[in-house]
């Protein structure tokens, strides 16, 4: 069988499973685990295959024309090439790895089969845009990814939180994907045609006639789809699905859609100075704020969630400074290491015998409880904050040396301004996000909150798909010399510079964390009614609990606000309650669009109501009064229609005398 067949085969046989899921999930219960589990497999070990066939040589293309148009064609095209074999391995893997853990985690969900269904197309629709040539079939599995997640993060409709959670996703995302859809055609009327290859030749020999617009056109829906200031605000959100859902969500399907984009379409980008600075910049602010409001976090899954946004920052800074390789690289470290640490939260929320609140101050004794959670939990952790030898710290630093190699004006396309934004960027994010995976791991593993219910020992689907992520978080550094083969060819090697500087910024931020930590834990031991009061002032406190009860109901109750040993408090002071509703930006966009058009539809429904319903219903009422009064001229008394007879001709009679008199 050839290459070409078997990567056809990998996005199909997920959407067959899909397909045949939601078919026979409710008939055949004994088929819906089957159904899930084994066409993603399939899928993967093909991937691997192909893989392994590429080997980091020659691309490999086939397209056939999908139908004529007239004008630019649309074809349904393959292109693989090394960031298309080996992004396709991470999908499947973590896709494996989800359907097997969701099989323990949602044994008793009576809406399983559709759940199955829809992340079988979830992965189906990623593996499209990994493998598609061309950019109108991409942006179905582009489109496709959208709606998926907007059904499973809504998974538990009851509440209120994932209804909102499932819809504020959709629309932020489709609010990106407008401006990115104009920006796809205007790309294809520049390049003739809707053909990676051809956009990408035509890109790189300077054919494009709109290079700056098209691009920042496209950053649009990239900053959507991929969380991405300003529109990263539904990330945090999202939480409120499934546990297995986010942790494909944030290691290999919808929000690495984005960044994947770019990279395949590099030179689009790198076309425009401009851009870059823009991608540049939107990737600082995303890196440091997401970072603080991490740190301010108290549900386990938001502080990932806002994790993954600052990760996905370091991604789109090495595209801005032109170095896609790096940018991969970091991808597939960051797929592995984040999919452990939501599934890994995961566990501990099964624990607790909850659906998807996980609130740090509230965690005692895990450690002993739930071992596989927390010995694999702290490697990724370890991976997260860019630790050598694990694998975060390699493909961070590869960011780093591209950002360092473009500030220094080595670069051949980025400007040398993005290359000093992202590496001062990139350092401050490596302190944050160590000291905020510090305070997870301190929290989560050793909290002195009140000891919660312990539901018993977990499936072993969960904890087995722990181990197996965690090798390549520890492991995958390792492939720093092979993976420029597959890739442009740049080296990936960590620098000396960006190293030590890297590296020793996060020692500090994991060591000062730590030592807040013990600060204020000797704090609360001794103050424990107080210790908010005395780090915060005297109503701080009770302010930051009610701004996080009415803006982040993940947290619970205001009490969970209250954590006396919290290290983030202390680190972070007055800033610390407007990063933990995330700086207010929900509020923000509330006040500039969400009102606005409420108070819009609000004017336009009293119009129609009040005003033209008005006219429409004085042109009922008037001919129904009329016909009234007609009506009731109708009696059928012969004597009255007589009377009324002779009375109309005397008063003819009169009139034509008063008229004639006139006259004379």
């Amino acid at each position: 069988m050839t290459t070409t067949t078997l990567a056809v085969l990998i996005p199909l046989l997920p959407f067959l499973g899909a397909i045949a899921g939601l078919l026979l999930g409710r008939t055949v219960p004994g088929l819906v685990r089957p159904l899930a589990v084994l066409p993603t497999l399939a899928a993967l070990v093909i991937a691997v295959l192909v893989a392994a066939r590429h080997g980091g040589g020659a691309d490999i293309d086939s397209a056939t024309e999908l139908t004529p148009t007239g004008s630019v064609p649309i074809e349904l095209a393959l292109h693989i090439d090394g960031f298309a074999a080996l992004v396709a391995v991470l999908v499947g893997v973590v896709a494996s790895c989800v359907q097997i853990y969701s099989t323990g985690y949602l044994r008793d969900d009576p809406r399983y089969p559709s759940y199955a269904a829809l992340v079988s197309l979830f992965t189906s629709a990623m593996l499209l845009v990994v493998y598609s040539g061309d950019l109108m079939v991409l942006l179905v599995g582009w489109e496709i990814m959208g709606i998926c997640s907007y059904f499973l993060v809504g998974h538990y409709w009851e509440t209120p939180e994932a209804r909102a959670a499932s819809l504020k996703a959709f629309l932020v995302t489709k609010l990106g994907d407008v401006p990115f859809l104009i920006g796809l055609f205007a790309l294809a009327v520049d390049a003739g045609s809707f053909r990676i290859t051809t956009v990408v030749a035509t890109a790189a020999g300077g054919g494009l006639d709109h290079p700056t617009l098209i691009a920042l056109l496209l950053v649009a829906g990239v900053a959507g789809k991929s969380a991405q200031f300003p529109l990263h605000t539904w990330l945090p959100d999202a939480m409120a699905g499934p546990t297995p859902v986010s942790a494909l969500i944030h290691a290999a399907t919808m929000v690495a859609a984005g960044v994947y984009f770019v990279a395949r379409l590099l030179p689009v980008f790198a076309a425009s100075s401009a851009a870059l600075v823009a991608l540049a910049v939107m990737a600082a602010v995303t890196m440091a704020g997401s970072a603080i409001a991490a740190l301010a976090q108290d549900d386990i899954k938001r502080v990932l969630a806002y994790s993954t946004i600052g990760q996905l920052g370091y991604l789109t800074g090495a595209l801005a400074v032109g170095d896609r390789g790096a940018a991969v690289f970091h991808l597939l470290s960051h797929g592995a290491f984040k999919a452990l640490l939501f599934l890994g939260a995961g566990v501990i929320i099964h624990a607790a015998g909850t659906n998807s609140l996980a609130a740090m101050s509230r965690m005692k004794g895990l450690r002993d409880r739930v071992p596989d959670a927390f010995w694999t939990m702290t490697v990724a952790l370890l991976a997260l904050a860019a630790i050598p030898p694990f694998s975060g710290f390699f493909s961070k630093e590869a960011v780093l040396g591209a950002a360092e190699h473009a500030a220094t004006g080595h670069s051949e396309t980025a400007p040398t301004a993005a290359g000093w934004i992202v590496l001062v960027a990139g350092l401050l994010t490596a302190l944050l996000t160590a000291a905020y995976a510090t305070r997870l791991w301190l929290l989560a593993f050793n909290g002195k909150g009140p000891e919660a219910p312990d539901h018993g020992s977990q499936p072993i689907t969960m904890t087995a798909v722990l181990w197996v992520l965690a090798v390549p978080s520890l492991a995958f550094g390792l492939t720093v010399g092979v993976l420029p083969d597959w890739f442009d060819g740049h080296s990936l090697t960590p620098t000396l510079t960006t190293s030590v500087l890297g590296t020793g910024l996060a020692l500090v931020g994991g060591l000062v964390t730590y030592g807040a930590w013990r600060h204020t834990t000797v704090l609360a031991a001794r103050h424990p009614m107080g210790a908010v009061a005395a780090d915060t002032g005297a109503d701080g406190g009770l302010v930051e609990a009610e701004a996080i009860a009415s803006h982040a109901p993940a947290y619970g109750d205001v009490a969970a606000a209250h954590d006396p040993a919290d290290p983030g408090r202390l680190l972070l002071g007055p800033l610390h309650r407007h990063a933990a509703v995330g700086f207010h930006l929900d509020a923000v966009y509330a006040a500039l669009f969400v009102r606005p058009v409420q108070a819009a539809a609000r004017l336009v429904r009293f119009l129609d109501r009040e005003v033209v319903d008005t006219y429409v219903r004085g042109a009922g009422t008037a001919p129904r009064w009329l016909g009234a009064a007609v009506r009731r001229a109708q009696t059928g008394n012969v004597q009255t229609y007589l009377s009324a007879l002779l009375a109309g001709t005397v008063v003819l009679a009169v009139a034509a005398v008063l008229v004639a008199t006139a006259g004379a």
